[in-house]
């Protein structure tokens, strides 16, 4: 059964031809998929957001530099995995990058195993992200799902208060406030109270 890391797909950023096409055989040879760009402005041309995968980005290119692009995709929200690659003289701007998000960059020349390493590391952080993610969409699905009355039980549940507090403050008998409270915890498959409570304050977080 294939992996979500090898049903993703490595981009590569560079506008030295050699260079790309040196690190799409070395992706494609350990049976991952790649896509070349020779400039940052193809790639944002073509990027699809819903595809897996991680970015090999040169840092210094003309035109938009690694750095514009960075900036670029996290203005529209990407959390795509970059790993930056530079010459000698780029480390100043490859340190840049890593201080706003990037995973790591490796100057040039660089060994191959060590860039597959991190392309590893890459895929398995963006396959977690992602499933993070597709959880806190379901949660969210989840209480939009329940009725206006199991959603206020929900907001005095999360605030710490017991059945009996909530049954006070909403004019109800405990018995109707624990029967909303069980289709609560059915409609978001939580477990217990505190699977609950970290589950509804992890989806506000990421809201």
């Amino acid at each position: 059964m294939a992996t979500v890391e090898s049903l993703a797909t490595v981009y590569i950023v560079d506008d030295d031809p050699a260079v790309r096409d040196a690190i799409r055989c070395l992706v494609e040879s350990v049976g991952l998929q790649a896509e070349t760009f020779s400039s940052a402005t193809d790639f944002l041309k073509t990027y699809r957001p819903h595809i897996a995968g991680c970015l090999i980005l040169d840092v210094r290119m003309a035109g938009m530099s690694g750095l514009d692009l960075q900036e670029e995709l996290a203005r529209r929200g990407s959390r795509l995995p970059i790993i930056i690659i530079s010459g000698h003289g780029d480390i100043p701007m490859a340190v840049q990058a890593v201080k706003r998000g990037a995973l790591d960059f490796l100057e040039k020349p660089f060994r191959n195993q060590i860039l597959l390493d991190r392309i590893n590391e890459a895929l398995k952080l963006d396959a977690l992200r992602r499933g993070q993610e597709a959880q806190l969409t379901r949660i969210e699905s989840r209480i939009a799902m329940l009725t206006t009355r199991e959603q206020q039980v929900l907001e005095l549940l999360i605030e710490g208060k017991t059945s009996k507090e909530i049954a006070r403050k909403m004019g109800l008998s405990p018995r109707t406030v624990e029967t909303h409270r069980s289709h609560i915890m059915q409609k978001l498959e939580a477990n217990s109270l505190a699977e609950l409570v970290r589950m509804v304050l992890n989806a506000k977080r990421h809201a």
